[in-house]
């Protein structure tokens, strides 16, 4: 048997060689132990379902910088509610508290890294929580000691965080993206989407700068009532096309 410290109330617990979980019998406190150290556990509630998931993900793929018809054409053909691990370290950096959160997980999906938990959202995760059978919680696979030589400051507390997320996967004309949803605040992350074509943009932008340029040298030099004819004319024109780039890409 050996024996950790308890985070909160200062016990000393007995474990058994190996024990990934503890909990204190003295103040009920939950532990995560890692072979650096004893952490506290918690979970965040997932508060989004998966109706509010899909219409998240419809308004985010109708955003301004997405494929115009990426809204009606992008088919979901995989959508999981998760808890991924993560681990929270809370440091004294030159008398200020920092907290940093680094994924417990090895992974390669989009925004594990720059996930934020609100203090408050965080609960105690013990056996009094109850979680819906239907959402898979992920267990770590990489131990503290894989951040802990890289963060700055003083230890203040260290533990492992059960953090809410909808993984969704869709198809695009025949290629497949993968985006995350945070299930607690409804952040979208992803690393790569179907873009709008620029080289329309860019064409009305050059072929209006080059007329204006035309313009001003004509205004110039030779009759500025021409160059100021040109320019009034060509401004509504160069509306009506960007008008129609955007209506059409």
């Amino acid at each position: 048997m050996a024996k950790i410290k308890c985070q909160k109330c200062g016990a000393s617990i007995e474990i058994d060689a190996g024990t990934k979980f503890a909990k204190c019998e003295y103040c009920d406190s939950q532990m995560y132990i890692d072979k650096s150290g004893v952490g506290f556990f918690y979970i965040v509630e997932l508060k989004t379902d998966e109706n509010e998931a899909r219409g998240i993900f419809k308004r985010w793929s109708a955003g301004s910088a997405m494929a115009k018809d990426l809204e009606s054409e992008a088919k979901i053909v995989k959508m999981m509610p998760q808890y991924f691990p993560l681990y929270m370290f809370k440091r004294d950096v030159d008398g200020k508290e920092v907290i940093y959160f680094e994924p417990a997980k090895s992974t390669s999906l989009p925004g594990m890294h720059a996930l934020k938990i609100p203090a408050g959202d965080m609960k105690i995760f013990d056996q009094n929580y109850k979680i819906d059978p239907k959402i898979n919680l992920i267990q770590p696979d990489l131990g503290m000691d894989a951040y802990l030589n890289n963060l700055p400051g003083k230890a203040k507390e260290q533990a492992l965080v059960f953090f809410p997320i909808w993984y969704i996967e869709y198809d695009y004309k025949g290629n497949i993206y993968n985006v995350v949803i945070d299930a607690s605040s409804g952040q979208v992350f992803c690393e790569k989407f179907p873009t709008r074509e620029s080289f329309p943009y860019v064409a009305v932008a050059f072929i209006g700068f080059f007329l204006f340029l035309v313009y001003g040298i004509i205004s110039a030099f030779w009759k500025l009532k021409y160059g100021l004819i040109g320019m009034a004319v060509t401004a509504p024109l160069l509306f009506l096309a960007s008008y129609m780039v955007a209506k059409n890409m």
